[in-house]
């Protein structure tokens, strides 16, 4: 362990439950996320955006390596900039569908009904975009696991954004190179995941598919 005389510190805060009480709110939070589902038809009605920011400072609680908090978010709203960002990914994603992909990616995508048009990118009233800084404002700011880093704080964020009551997608158009240019975001920033956030439409279905069952997934030593 190490000696908190060598570093700045302060007392943990720390709320200690009844085991009751853990096993009880560990069940009510599974419950709750087990009801998530990726969302491809968005209303376009607006959301409050205090929640969404709130989503997003919550998210950038997450750990990361050395502290370092290595991300960015980009909230979007602006009409223009969606219809933007939906032309450049439905150009990358034809290229993806018609030659990149190979066989048996696109055979795995199929029972998922998704193609190269993302009328999401645009229908939906929000777009978050996470970008991975490699470096701080210079090389010599170094960052470190920003890929564990940033996949934590994403993990932290789709999970706030369903605990508040909105409907969310995991985007990622290949490449995504595309999104620094319309966002002006540095070269020391890679797009990460793009997020459209909103209510589900009226009308909206998802894939009838199944999680794996916990002796699946989990291995007790």
């Amino acid at each position: 362990m190490s000696d908190p005389s060598r570093y700045k510190s302060k007392p943990l805060a720390f709320e200690r439950l009844s085991p009751e009480e853990m096993v009880s709110r560990a069940r009510r939070f599974f419950e709750r996320m087990r009801t998530r589902r990726s969302v491809r038809s968005f209303s376009d009605e607006p959301v409050p955006r205090e929640a969404i920011l709130n989503c997003i400072d919550a998210a950038a609680q997450a750990p990361s390596g050395a502290n370092k908090q290595p991300w960015t978010f980009v909230l979007v709203t602006d009409v223009e900039v969606k219809k933007r960002i939906r032309e450049a990914a439905e150009k990358e994603e034809h290229e993806h569908y018609h030659g990149r992909a190979p066989e048996r990616w696109l055979l795995h995508l199929e029972p998922l009904g998704t193609d190269e048009h993302k009328p999401f990118l645009e229908n939906a009233p929000a777009l978050i975009v996470l970008f991975a800084q490699r470096h701080g404002a210079t090389p010599e700011d170094q960052h470190y696991y920003v890929s564990e880093s940033v996949g934590i704080a994403a993990g932290f964020l789709l999970a706030a954004l369903h605990q508040a009551g909105l409907a969310t997608l995991t985007h990622t158009p290949s490449p995504m190179g595309f999104l620094n240019e319309i966002l002006g975001r540095p070269a020391n920033e890679r797009a990460y995941l793009v997020i459209p956030v909103g209510y589900p439409a009226k009308d909206c279905r998802v894939p009838d598919i199944t999680r794996k069952k916990r002796k699946e997934y989990l291995e007790e030593v």
